[in-house]
C-alpha cells in the first residue's frame, strides 16, 4: 500500500466556500471562505459605508461592517471576520461573513463568491486543510467531528479532550520512546561485522512491556469511551403486559410505544434517548419474554435476547400483581442466562397493590435476595429513584476529565495492531531474535501509532474520515 506523508498531500490551493451554519432560516448565517485569495475575493465585492478601506490591508482577527454587492445590487449588509495565514483554523487566509439568515441570501452570497473564482467546499474540507497545514493531527481532526456531533455533557468532554490533543500527546510520547531505541537497534545493523550492541536488550524489553501496559489500558477504555460518545444502551425487558412500553413512554415523555392490554403488542425493538446527569441513555423497549408459537413474536423475542447481550444495563420489569414465585423465576431466568451485572429489577404497577410498596419490596428482596425498585410507570411513582440507579449503574463517575479515553474504532484497531507488533518484539527479545527482525516488529508498531495521528496515512483513510464531516467544517 502506498503511504502518503501529509506534507506531500493537498495540492489543491483553490479558495473554497460554504455555509458554516445549519440549513434553513435563522437570525444570522455564516459563510466561510478559506484559501490564498479568500480576503481578496471579499474585497472584490465588499464596500464600507464610511470609508474606502480594503480588507486585505486590515489587521487580522478584526471584524468589518459593510455591504456585499453583485452587479451594482446590494446582496446583504454583513460583518466580515478576517483571519490571516498562518493564524487561522485552516492555516490559510480565511474570511467568515455573518449575514442575515435567509436561505435566499445565503445562496446568493455563495453565487457571488463562486462567480469570483471560489469553489464549493467538500464535506470536512476546512478541517482537512487544517490537518494538511499542520494545525492539528488526524485524531484531533476526528475530535472536531465528534465535538460537532456531541449531544451530551459526557460526549462533549470526551471530544473536547481529543480535539485539544490529549490523546495525541500520549501517542506521541509512546512513539518517541520507541524511536529512540529502534534508532540504536538499526545503528547496530550498520556495524553487523563488528558484532556490537548499542541498544540494551533488557532496557528495550522493559520499555516494550511498559508501553504494552499503557496500550492495554487505552484498549480497555474503549467500552467506556463508546458509552460516553454514543450513549449507554439500556434494554427494558420483561414479561408481556408488565408495563415495559408504558415505562419507556414515561421516561422519554412521549408516546413512542403502543400500550395495550393485549399481550405481545411489542414485537420489535423501539428505541429513544434521554439525558441524565449529562449522560445519554439509549432506551430499547423489547418484545415480552414468554413462550409463544407466533413466528413474528418469536423473532421479536430473539431480538430481545440479542439486545440484552449487547446492552450495558438491563431494566427487568416485573408485574407487582404476579406471584412472588413467578417474580423470582423471572429474575433467576435472566441472571442465569445473562448474568447479574448491571441488572436493575423494577417492580411495576405498585399503584394496584393493597400492601404498601415499601413492605412489598422488602418481602420480595428477602425472597429473591435481590434489590428491587418499586415503581408505577403509569403514575410516575419512584421514577427518580430508578433514574438515580441508572446513573450509578453507568459508572461514569470512574471517568476523570484528565483520563485518556479511546472512543474511536479506528484508533482502537490501530492500538490493537500496535500491541500485537510489540508483543512479537517482546517475545523475540526473549528468544534472542536478530536485530533486523526486532527492528521490523518495532517499526510496524511505530507505523500503526503513526496511523492514529496521521503521521503516515492513505488517501482512502482520509477520504473515509472527512466524508463524514458536515459541509462548512
Amino acid at each position: 500500500m502506498l503511504l502518503l506523508q501529509k506534507n506531500k498531500m493537498g495540492n489543491d490551493t483553490a479558495t473554497i466556500c460554504a455555509i458554516a451554519t445549519p440549513p434553513g432560516s435563522g437570525a444570522i448565517a455564516v459563510i466561510r471562505l478559506s484559501g490564498e485569495q479568500a480576503i481578496d475575493m471579499c474585497d472584490n465585492v465588499y464596500s464600507s459605508p464610511k470609508s474606502n478601506k480594503t480588507l486585505i490591508d486590515q489587521p487580522p482577527n478584526t471584524i468589518h461592517y459593510g455591504s456585499i454587492t453583485d452587479a451594482g445590487e446590494i446582496v446583504d449588509e454583513v460583518l466580515i471576520s478576517l483571519f490571516k495565514a498562518p493564524h487561522s483554523f485552516t492555516g490559510e487566509n480565511t474570511a467568515e461573513i455573518s449575514c442575515h439568515g435567509s436561505p435566499y441570501i445565503q445562496q446568493r452570497l455563495l453565487e457571488v463568491f463562486t462567480k469570483h473564482g471560489a469553489r464549493m467546499a467538500e464535506p470536512g474540507e476546512f478541517t482537512m486543510r487544517a490537518f494538511m497545514n499542520g494545525k492539528m493531527d488526524l485524531s484531533q481532526a476526528e475530535g472536531v467531528a465528534d465535538l460537532v456531533a456531541a449531544d451530551s455533557a459526557a460526549s462533549k468532554r470526551l471530544a473536547f479532550q481529543q480535539m485539544r490533543g490529549g490523546f495525541s500527546k500520549e501517542i506521541a510520547r509512546l512513539r518517541e520512546q520507541l524511536l529512540e531505541f529502534i534508532s540504536l537497534v538499526e545503528l547496530e545493523l550498520d556495524f553487523s561485522e563488528e558484532d556490537v550492541e548499542f541498544a540494551d536488550r533488557r532496557q528495550l524489553h522493559a520499555l516494550i512491556e511498559k508501553i504494552m501496559k499503557l496500550i492495554k489500558k487505552l484498549l480497555d477504555s474503549f467500552n467506556l469511551g463508546n458509552v460516553l460518545k454514543n450513549g449507554v444502551p439500556v434494554v427494558i425487558a420483561g414479561a408481556p403486559n408488565s408495563g415495559k412500553s408504558t415505562l419507556l413512554n414515561t421516561l422519554v415523555n412521549e408516546e413512542r410505544a403502543i400500550v395495550s392490554e393485549i399481550a405481545g403488542t411489542t414485537r420489535d425493538t423501539i428505541e429513544d434517548t434521554i439525558t441524565l446527569n449529562g449522560i445519554n441513555f439509549r432506551f430499547i423497549d423489547t418484545a415480552g419474554l414468554r413462550e409463544t408459537k407466533d413466528k413474528i413474536e418469536s423473532l421479536g423475542i430473539e431480538r430481545t435476547h440479542s439486545k440484552i447481550q449487547e446492552s450495558e444495563i438491563v431494566i427487568l420489569i416485573l408485574d407487582a400483581q404476579a406471584s412472588l414465585d413467578d417474580i423470582q423465576h423471572q429474575i433467576t431466568g435472566i441472571t442465569e442466562k445473562f448474568g447479574k451485572q448491571n441488572l436493575i429489577p423494577v417492580i411495576n404497577k405498585i399503584d394496584l397493590l393493597e400492601d404498601t410498596d415499601t413492605t412489598f419490596a422488602q418481602t420480595l428482596e428477602q425472597k429473591t435476595e435481590t434489590k428491587v425498585i418499586p415503581v408505577s410507570a403509569k403514575n410516575e411513582t419512584h421514577l427518580d429513584t430508578l433514574k438515580d440507579e441508572l446513573v450509578n449503574a453507568a459508572n461514569i463517575d470512574s471517568y476523570q476529565q484528565s483520563d485518556i479515553i479511546v472512543s474511536n474504532m479506528r484508533h482502537k484497531e490501530a492500538l490493537q495492531n500496535t500491541y500485537d507488533a510489540l508483543n512479537r518484539a517482546y517475545e523475540g527479545i526473549d528468544s534472542g531474535i536478530p536485530g533486523d527482525l526486532l527492528s521490523q516488529d518495532v517499526r510496524e508498531a511505530l507505523h500503526y501509532l503513526g496511523e492514529i495521528t496521521g503521521e503516515v496515512t492513505t488517501d482512502e483513510v482520509l477520504g473515509n474520515i472527512f466524508e463524514n464531516f458536515c459541509i462548512g467544517k
